[in-house]
This record gives structure tokens, C-alpha cells and sequence, in this order.
């Protein structure tokens, strides 16, 4: 039994952990796999070549789902909590890596669904313990946080505009013109403002032309907000990283720059001078 369970957890450390070689060699390794897999299926996917190595094709895909099913077994196996695991980001997504070859045997066309493999290459992170992206990282995810209620507003008031100027197109053109409903208008709006422009609806009246040139302009009129708000907080989230939490021990305040001495609300001093031994201040003995 104790055997079992150490081999177990030397199973857990090698696929899990990166503390030893062994672990290190196996993540590297798997992302060889992880890329050979993903060349396989997008070379499969250009006809000249899957017509002539069809087979050879097919034959390694079976090979990485038979390895990547190993692999997700002994992960399973050796994770303290398989279920936790199983429904986990990266159990999911290790799942995904096996499941469209099962899915394939169903429909033919599932097999390209094994590209969504190539999200298992975020572990190259945790392999290359790139820890200094992932403070980046966590600026944007704080900057979308700070931004998500203005963000919302803001796809609130497009929708409103977009269902407006769709309805007042298909108004003014009408099916005739290629505005068969109120959704076609609206997507003609969407594409339109987000200054896309596919051309495949188009206005033909010169009142409909005139709200068509309405819309373009409020497009580029607004098309730059959800970008200055992730700005604004991005910057905001990247400021606030470099200040020190400390109290402004006359107004409270909180939160300052590493080299300040002054608070940048009341002016007072942030750290209280303590009383230097005088040299000079020497008790002498009395003398008789």
C-alpha cells in the first residue's frame, strides 16, 4: 500500500509539478506533442496534402488521442481529487483533447476540432515559470474588472443606437432595397457602425444614404471609448501597483509613492523623525 501511494505521488509530481527534472522533461515533452498534433491537423486540413498522406494523417491524430487519453487518465489517477481536476480549467481542457477524435468517429468533419488543443499550450507558463507576464497579466484583468460596469453601459447605449438606426432604415428603404425586417436592418447597422462595411446591404434612397453617413460618423465618433476605458483603468490598475500601503497619519489617506515623504493630500510628513541620541548629551559623574 505504501508503495501504491508513493508511486502515486511521484506520479503526481512528475505531471503536475515542475520541482524536478523529471517533471520539467515531462511538460517540455508534452508540448512537443501538443505542437506536432496541431501541424498534423492543419496540414491535414489543405487539400493537396490530405489527399495524398490521408492515412498517414489519420494514423498519427489516432496516436495523440491514444497519448493525450493516457495522459488524462493518469492525471485523474494521480490528482489527490480527480473530480475537482475533472471539472477544473485545465481538466476541461485536457479533456477537449481527446474528445473531438471520439466526436470524429460521428461526424467526419470533427476531427479539426482537435485545434482547440492549442490552448493546452498555455501551460508553457507554468513550464517556463514566466511569473513576470503573469503580473502583467493581472493588470489587464484588474483594468477589464475596473471597466466591466462602464463597459456594459457603453454596449447598453450601442445596442439602442444600432436597434434605432436599423429600424429607421428599414423604414426608409424597405424590403425593396434589401432591408427585408427590422434584424437586417439592425445588422446592417451593427455592420455599419463598427465601420466594418461589407457591402452586401447597401442604401439606396438619398434619405437612407443620409442616415447611412450619420451612422458612419457616430461609428468613428465612438469606436475609441471601450478602448480609452480599458486605457484609463489599465493605467489606473499599473499606478496603483507602484504605490506602498500606508496611512497618512494626519488625514487618513492611503496609498502613496515609495519615495514619499509628504502625503499628496494634506502635505504632512508620512513618518515621524525619532529623537537621535545627541553626541554631545553625555552624563558626567558628579564630582566631590
Amino acid at each position: 500500500m505504501e508503495n501504491r501511494q508513493s508511486w502515486r505521488q511521484r506520479l503526481y509530481i512528475i505531471i503536475f509539478e515542475t520541482s524536478t527534472p523529471a517533471a520539467q522533461r515531462f511538460d517540455n515533452w508534452l508540448l512537443v506533442a501538443i505542437l506536432a498534433s496541431l501541424v498534423v491537423v492543419m496540414l491535414d486540413s489543405i487539400e493537396r496534402f490530405h489527399n495524398q498522406y490521408a492515412d498517414v494523417f489519420g494514423a498519427l491524430e489516432w496516436f495523440f488521442t491514444a497519448l493525450f487519453a493516457i495522459e488524462y487518465g493518469l492525471r485523474l489517477y494521480s490528482s489527490p481529487k480527480p473530480m475537482r481536476y475533472a471539472f477544473s480549467f485545465f481538466g476541461l481542457v485536457d479533456l477537449l483533447a481527446v474528445l473531438p477524435a471520439i466526436l470524429a468517429l460521428m461526424f467526419a468533419d470533427a476531427q479539426y476540432l482537435m485545434i482547440v488543443r492549442v490552448i493546452r499550450m498555455i501551460r508553457i507558463f507554468r513550464v517556463l515559470k514566466l511569473r513576470q507576464y503573469l503580473t502583467q497579466a493581472n493588470f489587464l484583468l484588474v483594468a477589464l474588472r475596473g471597466s466591466k460596469q462602464k463597459i456594459v453601459v457603453f454596449l447598453v447605449s450601442v445596442s439602442t443606437l444600432v436597434t434605432v438606426f436599423g429600424a429607421l432604415m428599414y423604414v426608409i428603404e424597405g424590403p425593396a432595397n434589401g432591408f427585408t425586417s427590422i434584424p437586417t436592418g439592425i445588422y446592417w447597422a451593427v455592420v455599419t457602425l463598427t465601420t466594418v462595411g461589407f457591402g452586401d446591404i447597401t442604401p439606396k434612397t438619398p434619405i437612407g444614404q443620409m442616415l447611412a453617413t450619420m451612422v458612419m460618423i457616430t461609428g468613428y465618433s465612438i469606436i475609441a471609448v471601450p478602448t480609452g476605458i480599458f486605457t484609463a483603468e489599465l493605467a489606473n490598475a499599473m499606478r496603483q501597483d507602484g504605490l506602498m500601503e500606508h496611512d497618512c497619519p494626519h488625514c487618513r489617506k492611503n496609498r502613496h509613492e515609495y519615495s514619499a515623504a509628504f502625503c499628496s493630500r494634506c502635505g504632512g510628513p508620512l513618518f515621524s523623525r525619532q529623537a537621535e541620541p545627541s553626541s554631545k548629551a553625555h552624563s558626567t559623574p558628579e564630582t566631590d
